[in-house]
Parts: C-alpha cells; sequence; structure tokens
C-alpha cells in the first residue's frame, strides 16, 4: 500500500489518501500519481508514511512557508527519506526541494 497527497493550487496539501503501490499494474496504470490526480482534478504526489522531518521551515515576510532550512528527513526503517516528510492535510509542498513542509 501507498500513500498519495492531493495538493491545490496554492501548494497546501488538502488530503492524503492509501492507494495502490507504485509497481500494481492494474488495467494498463502505469503511474498512479497521474492516475488519482486526473480523477480528482488535484496534482497528486506519492508520500511516505516512515519518513518524517526533523528540521525548521522557512517563512517569508507573510509568515507563508517558503522552504526547509536543511535536508534533515529520516526514514523509520533507516532507508532514503522520500520527500521529507509524510505529508499531512495543512502541510505545504514545496516543488524546489521537492519536500512536504509543515507549516
Amino acid at each position: 500500500m501507498a500513500h498519495y497527497a492531493f495538493i491545490n493550487a496554492d501548494s497546501i496539501v488538502v488530503e492524503v489518501i492509501a492507494g495502490r503501490d507504485e509497481d500494481d499494474l492494474i488495467e494498463g496504470v502505469t503511474d498512479w500519481e497521474t492516475y488519482y490526480g486526473n480523477i480528482r482534478g488535484l496534482q497528486c504526489l506519492r508520500t511516505s508514511y516512515n519518513t518524517y522531518y526533523a528540521g525548521e521551515t522557512i517563512f517569508d515576510e507573510n509568515g507563508e512557508p517558503i522552504g526547509v532550512t536543511e535536508t534533515n528527513s529520516q526514514h523509520k526503517e533507516g532507508k532514503t527519506p522520500f520527500r521529507g516528510k509524510f505529508a499531512t492535510p495543512g502541510d505545504f509542498y514545496d516543488s524546489a526541494t521537492d519536500r512536504f513542509v509543515t507549516p
């Protein structure tokens, strides 16, 4: 089972779902991010339940999150961290670093 985050036009995570693993080939679907994104009409990105972030968020002058101070992501099983942390509703997606950030 994989998890997917839906991101609105403001780069805010609005929902996270459990879905198909990336390597599940069902009815010709080869890209689950695109498949789920097309259904919802939102950008969809995979997120890892086993990845968490232990850094600080950088904010602009308006208090909007714009990045992270360091790449201090960790994986619960010692594997390579994926997209900074497990996405949760309200998180910011930083496309420049391909990371989810808690505002």
